[in-house]
């Protein structure tokens, strides 16, 4: 599914450049849970955003299903995210003046996906989560744990082929982290790929191949 080689990031300043990763050669197949750990500045979320078509490398091959994500243009990146990944992330990335109704259907107009249809996939979510009563709620009316409830419900309207989070349950305390992860679990073995990059041993326990980073580069998986 993710094939990464040779990918390396840098930030140029002058004549200087500063390394964030370094030569990282990774294979993901489809179905896998994968755990990205490491210390803060170990590179995680960079990778995580790399493959999330969301950052470039600066040299480096990345295919994702197949395509050459490294000679896509804008649009074409932008596309292959919105089709085929869902982003969870630490901070929830709400959009703070839409419902929770609102957040759920924006990743569907951006699909181009029809009224019916939407309102369908909307309600099939309110209630798998549970969050039927929170629907006209906005985002600074919610606890940080429905908040990401809402964050992850919306990374799996598209129905994804790989969902990608980054330090999901950093801001929950523990009963509700381990809600998110039970959830990473039971949607795994529906089928969902998935990558998170985390701190957390604990969280790295429910995957099924971690991957250890340091100073950008892979030192044991």
């Amino acid at each position: 599914m993710i094939q990464l080689k040779d990918i390396t990031k840098y930030y140029a300043s002058g004549f200087a450049r500063t390394f964030v990763l370094r030569h990282i050669d990774l294979e993901i197949k489809q179905g896998e849970f994968v755990s990205l750990m490491g210390p803060s500045g170990a590179g995680k979320s960079t990778l995580l955003y790399i493959i999330g078509m969301l950052d470039e490398a600066s040299q480096g091959e990345y295919y994702f299903l197949d395509t050459p994500v490294h000679t896509c243009n804008e649009r074409q990146r932008t596309e292959l995210h919105q089709q085929n990944i869902g982003f969870v992330f630490q901070s929830y990335h709400l959009i703070d003046d839409l419902t929770v109704y609102e957040n759920l259907e924006t990743p569907l107009l951006y699909k181009k996906v029809k009224s019916a249809e939407r309102k369908s996939l909307i309600a099939e979510m309110l209630d798998r989560f549970q969050i039927v009563a929170k629907k006209d709620l906005f985002p600074n009316q919610l606890s940080g744990g429905q908040q990401q409830l809402v964050a992850v419900a919306r990374a799996l309207i598209i129905k994804p082929k790989l969902i990608l989070a980054d330090e999901p349950t950093g801001n929950l305390n523990s009963k509700q982290g381990e809600e998110i992860m039970a959830l990473f679990t039971q949607l795994n073995r529906e089928g969902t790929t998935i990558i998170q990059a985390t701190h957390s041993e604990k969280n790295a326990g429910y995957s099924g191949r971690i991957i250890n980073l340091l100073d950008g580069t892979i030192i044991d998986q």
